[in-house]
């Protein structure tokens, strides 16, 4: 689905990835884990084509899309989901999810999708003639997720999803992306929340100083280092 070589990325002369090699299978979860500072967002933005890439390739379904066009992505099927709970906050919730399907042209296929959201989040349904300000933060983070849906993505790219919410909406953040990724849809996340990205991932890299330090499935938990770092030693 992705493939990643040798990737050197940054901002302006500031060189941020260092050399990434990373791989996404078809309907496959890929948690990225690490520090602040160790480059997770600036390799999600990379993909997405929002900062400077230096170096190396990025391969899409066997295409290189390295530095094309962010609109351009978005049509070959790759969504991104920035951190931050990033809504339309004067637009309705309907509003939000039509503005997610700005590069459709068929009317019929917009309402379908509307639909397909509103059954993956019924909250959204009930509020969608709601302004985006009166939501949650998490229902405004499940309104962001929605709306990237709304481009019927098969790669969708999750920048922290889980930041600054409760510990039970972050459990329904978790379950929803997990129900997503049933569907079809291959991810990236990249989260703070380390145990839980990498209990609902099929395979985790951990980034350290813009360099891949590991990678694995679940048994990457029971690495003595790596629970003494991220997981407080549990």
């Amino acid at each position: 689905m992705l493939q990643v070589k040798n990737l050197k990325a940054g901002y302006g002369k500031q060189e941020i990835l260092h050399g990434i090699d990373l791989e996404v299978k078809p309907e496959e979860i890929v948690a990225i884990i690490g520090p602040n500072g160790s480059g997770k967002s600036t390799f999600l933005k990379s993909i997405f084509n929002l900062c400077d890439v230096f170096s190396g390739s990025i391969f899409f379904k066997d295409k290189n899309i390295t530095k094309m066009p962010t609109y351009e992505l978005i049509y070959e099927g790759i969504s991104y989901v920035p951190q931050g709970r990033q809504v339309f906050r004067d637009l309705t919730v309907k509003e939000n999810l039509e503005m997610g399907a700005f590069i459709m042209e068929n009317h019929e296929l917009i309402k379908r999708n509307i639909k397909d959201v509103f059954e993956k989040f019924p909250f959204l349904k009930e509020r969608q003639n709601d302004y985006a300000f009166n939501l949650s933060g998490g229902q405004q983070q499940m309104l962001a997720i929605g709306r990237a849906l709304m481009q019927n993505p098969e790669l969708l790219l999750l920048d922290e999803p889980s930041l600054g919410l409760s510990p039970k909406m972050a459990k329904e953040i978790f379950d929803r992306i997990k129900a997503i990724n049933k569907e079809g849809v291959s991810i990236i996340i990249v989260e703070q929340n380390a145990k839980k990205a990498v209990k609902i991932a099929h395979r985790t890299y951990i980034f350290e100083d813009g360099r891949v330090a590991l990678s694995g499935g679940k048994e990457i938990l029971k690495n003595k280092k790596i629970k003494n770092i991220y997981f407080g030693g549990e």
